[in-house]
């Protein structure tokens, strides 16, 4: 069929269906949603048998739905309306929810419903991790359903778990009384604002919105300064620890205007004056950190498990620094195979955005010096991982990966995935970047010639795409708990191979032989000659979009390689 894809953005999810469909065999372009006269124009150009919106801010117009069928993906199940039905979900710690796909009508999530699914949302999950994960999943096995039905279902009894129309969550059920709410209300308040548009709140006197907020454990808490609930008692990485009346949580991005940013960074003279509640890596799991070190396995076959999550994928200067002082130190640990695990949201999306922007506005500073920073950073962690010759290297992907976050993956010997991971290889769509990571040396090793057109289509591929061009190694399992379980037999079978000793050898062979051809030093310096202009040259294109993506600028039109039916 001919469909064309109707969002307000190319998010995670209309990626994701953008993918599922191809596959499917489906011809897929797409349109955002900037005016009615575009969509109007869009339907005609691309006259599709369905338009589907997977993410909308707005009513499709009349003079589309009421000429051509118009399928909107809404994160509830039947019955349930409104524009915050996840909002409300999380916030009311629903667990039995579900995903409507229904036909668009003249009033708001009313239309015949072509399919549904349920599904169960995770107790402790973000609004957007389960956006990401249990929504996403259910969305594309809806879709899919709908398309190939091509009519709705037959009326069915409302689920219980409906919830009717509700409008956006007030501020007021979202604000947080940090004299009478405990930690689990806390958590349940932000968690249901996380990643849009967080809890209204203030910080040393400052008004913010919260986001990325964790539990803190009474041995963390018993380690603080004493004070009342509400007050700023500590740091660790990214996060503040404020007390709540029966604990502490820890903060660990807030957003102050347009700009995201980890707490201890956007006060950070406030924050200096704290103390810090520094843990090493190797610790109890429930002790929260970005980076957390564990090991598997019997001597002779240990596997090493080094997780690291970053808010949102993004690998600030900082970041890069921690994960890769903690890979050197990694070096002297025995282990036969070590895991890089990335966040369960995202595995990484190369150097973070927001954090160069805010270097723009600081004196003596700039926006160029600061990617130049972050990039340097980003090849050091990339460097380190490649240079690791003594064991085997996996990096596994529970979550999505984009730009620099794809290319720090691919330096690992193997690339584990689920199904629903989404990659997206490329840097052109951040102003026409040229990249580094090293990734002039690892595609070619992985994709080959074919690695050219990857980085100039700049479109998102699935895990199964990816696993065929021979960017990644292994699909395991459908979803990020499946892969989880299978990662750890397969590791732990890796690991004890009888031919691990021959395959360490091959590995320091071919990086020496590699190395002979072409030092990895003249892989950095030509990329980063290229990244130079990028970032110093007369072209501003790199700095325009990045400032327009951190502020959320609205599209002012589709690019081409998504509207195809433009061409």
């Amino acid at each position: 069929m001919k469909l064309l894809l109707l969002a307000h953005a190319f998010n995670g999810l209309t990626q994701r269906l953008h993918v599922a469909l191809r596959e499917a065999g489906h011809e897929v372009c797409v349109e955002l949603d900037i005016a009615d006269a575009v969509t109007e124009e869009a339907v005609a150009l691309a006259d599709p048998d369905l338009v589907i919106a997977p993410f909308l801010k707005r009513r499709i117009p009349e003079s589309v739905w009421s000429v051509r069928p118009c399928l909107v993906v809404h994160p509830g199940p039947p019955g349930d309306r409104g524009p915050a039905a996840l909002d409300w979900a999380v916030l009311e710690g629903a667990t039995d929810w579900g995903v409507t796909v229904l036909q668009a009508t003249g009033d708001y999530d009313a239309g015949p419903v072509w399919a549904w699914r349920p599904l169960r949302l995770r107790p402790q999950a973000t609004k957007a991790s389960s956006y990401r994960h249990e929504i996403t999943r259910a969305a594309v096995d809806a879709v899919l359903e709908a398309v190939t039905r091509g009519r709705p279902v037959p009326p069915q009894a409302v689920p219980a778990s409906a919830r009717g129309w509700r409008g956006p969550v007030p501020v007021a059920a979202r604000a947080i009384d940090w004299a009478r709410d405990d930690s689990a209300t806390v958590l349940r308040k932000v968690r249901s604002a996380d990643g849009h548009p967080g809890v209204a709140d203030t910080l040393f006197g400052r008004a913010c919105r919260l986001h990325d907020v964790h539990p803190a454990t009474p041995a963390a808490l018993a380690r603080a300064p004493h004070g009342a609930p509400g007050d700023l008692l500590a740091r660790r990485g990214p996060a503040l620890l404020r007390r709540t009346v029966d604990g502490a949580v820890w903060i660990g991005h807030v957003r102050l205007g347009a700009l995201k940013l980890a707490a201890t960074r956007a006060f950070a003279a406030e924050a200096a004056a704290l103390p810090e509640l520094a843990v090493p890596l190797q610790r109890d799991a429930e002790e929260w950190d970005e980076l957390h070190y564990a090991e598997t396995g019997p001597d002779g076959a240990r596997v090493g498990w080094l997780r690291f999550v970053f808010h949102n994928g993004a690998m600030s200067t900082r970041q890069c620094e921690r994960l890769r002082d903690a890979l050197c130190s990694l070096r002297a640990r025995p282990v036969h195979l070590l895991v890089l695990a990335g966040g369960s949201d995202f595995f990484s999306n190369g150097i973070h955005l927001h954090d160069i922007e805010a270097c723009a506005e600081q004196p003596g500073d700039s926006a160029a010096d600061a990617s130049w920073r972050n990039i340097q950073a980003m090849n050091d962690v990339v460097h380190e991982l490649l240079t690791l010759d003594d064991r085997l290297t996996v990096a596994l992907l529970s979550g999505n990966a984009g730009a620099g976050g794809c290319f720090l993956a691919f330096a690992a010997d193997l690339v584990w995935a689920h199904e629903g991971v989404v990659l997206n290889p490329h840097y052109k769509n951040m102003g026409n970047l040229y990249g580094s990571e090293y990734w002039t040396y690892t595609l070619p090793r992985r994709a080959g010639a074919r690695g050219d057109g990857l980085m100039q289509r700049r479109l998102p591929i699935g895990a199964r795409e990816a696993a065929a061009l021979g960017l990644v190694d292994a699909v395991l399992g459908a979803d990020a708990a499946e892969l989880q379980d299978l990662a750890a037999q397969q590791a732990a079978a890796l690991a004890a191979a009888c031919d691990h000793a021959q395959r360490i050898d091959a590995k320091q062979l071919r990086r020496a032989e590699d190395e002979a051809r072409r030092p990895l030093a003249a892989y950095r310096d030509d990329e980063l000659q290229h990244m130079h202009r990028n970032f110093y040259g007369f072209d501003p294109s790199y700095h325009v979009a990045r400032h327009h993506f951190v502020t959320r600028k609205p599209h002012a039109w589709t690019p081409r390689h998504l509207a195809t039916h433009r061409k």
